[in-house]
């Protein structure tokens, strides 16, 4: 299949939505079925420098203000946005990301409570028009709220309330933004969320 134009995808939600793993499916079914090259990643990290404050942000101490949290994410975003995505997307690859500019706004603005309008603005001058998502799948569910794993991360850990306003957050968000940003109930087996992502992804290969 030949696909002239750069396409990039983001993953978001709350955790324990199955990020990861429907991200992975995504590139698995692009690449073996469709033939096109994909690149996968992640936020944070993706660089050398991403990867360090990534183990700050989620190993790190508590007490991290929230606005020096959102700059870390932000550093660590332009950093991946430079040296990683806008080159493969100027190579008509196929870039896929679990998190990304979505989580900040859900995460730091209405999770922490910082100004929606200054992180929606930070996130602009880091991500530019570029690199900003041509497609966005929420996985959304309201059973995993306080969903704790066995690492255990700073951000994970945090209070039902604190999720309660980043799933919030993500839904405002796709309200906000319906022709990018596309929510899906996570509730089903993880082959039927699969079937829906890649139809939608099909239909967006085809108009393009």
């Amino acid at each position: 299949m030949k696909f002239k134009k750069s396409l990039f995808i983001t993953f978001e939600g709350g955790e324990g939505s199955g990020k990861s793993t429907h991200a992975d499916l995504l590139k698995t079914y692009l690449e073996e079925d469709k033939g096109l090259k994909v690149l996968l990643l992640r936020e944070p990290g993706g660089t050398e420098t991403g990867e360090k404050l990534r183990k700050i942000l989620l190993e790190g101490e508590n007490n991290i203000s929230p606005l020096t949290e959102l700059l870390l994410f932000l550093a660590s975003r332009k950093e991946l946005v430079t040296k990683i995505i806008e080159p493969a997307l100027k190579e008509n690859k196929i870039v896929i990301c679990d998190r990304f500019m979505d989580s900040t706004v859900a995460y730091q603005g209405y999770g922490r409570g910082i100004n929606i309008e200054l992180v929606s603005k930070l996130n602009n001058l880091v991500v530019g028009k570029q690199a900003f998502p041509n497609m966005t799948f929420i996985l959304d569910t309201d059973k995993h709220l306080g969903f704790k794993s066995k690492g255990e991360d700073r951000i994970e850990v945090a209070d039902n309330s604190f999720h309660k306003r980043v799933r919030k957050g993500y839904l405002e968000i796709a309200y906000k933004e319906p022709a990018r940003v596309k929510v899906i109930n996570v509730d089903d087996k993880i082959a039927e969320i699969q079937k829906k992502i890649r139809a939608m992804v099909d239909v967006y290969l085809k108009k393009n």
